[in-house]
């Protein structure tokens, strides 16, 4: 490998990255690229930081090409696709056709909605199989709020105590006057 230097401004740079960005993956180029200016080799820092020599040559190799970024986009992860959507980004529009309805027209032993019901739903009539979270997810992005029962404790009258068999204040009161 060429001898590696950082410039001054790029030294006080990745200083301050490696000491102060949240994410572990940017402080920890920014150490290896700070030790590597230092003179350490790529083994040393790979053992330390328990990464391939290959990943340190991958980081240096980043820094050199992004010369249109700053020096934190240089050590950024590049954006990536992730997942495709499940049901195609269908699922959406298929439960809100759904949702008014009653599933008991539909051939569904139940009167309301449920998640796993609109899986079921989803996988019969349209063949596309998603899962409970893919199901909440499109309910959440819809603003369809589930009903959930409310439990609120009745407030205790003040002979709560007579009528469980103990005794209330005002019996304690003339219990001691009596004596």
């Amino acid at each position: 490998m060429t001898p590696f230097k950082l410039s001054d401004q790029q030294r006080l740079e990745l200083e301050y990255i490696g000491s102060h960005t949240p994410w572990a993956k940017e402080r920890c180029r920014a150490q290896a690229l700070l030790w590597l200016d230092e003179g350490a080799s790529v083994e040393q820092i790979a053992e330390a930081l328990l990464v391939s020599r290959q990943t340190i040559y991958n980081w240096v190799g980043r820094l050199q090409e992004r010369s249109g970024f700053d020096l934190r986009g240089r050590l950024a992860d590049s954006p990536r696709q992730g997942r495709p959507r499940a049901g195609h980004g269908d699922v959406d529009l298929l439960i809100a056709q759904v949702i008014d309805t009653d599933p008991r027209k539909l051939g569904y032993h139940s009167t309301v909605w449920t998640a796993p019901l609109l899986c079921h739903y989803l996988q019969d009539h349209h063949a596309i199989e998603v899962s409970r979270k893919t199901v909440s997810r499109a309910l959440a992005r819809l603003r369809i709020r589930w009903k959930r029962p409310r439990h609120q404790l009745a407030l205790r009258p003040e002979t709560w105590r007579q009528s469980k068999g103990g005794r209330n204040a005002a019996c304690k009161a003339a219990s001691t006057l009596c004596c």
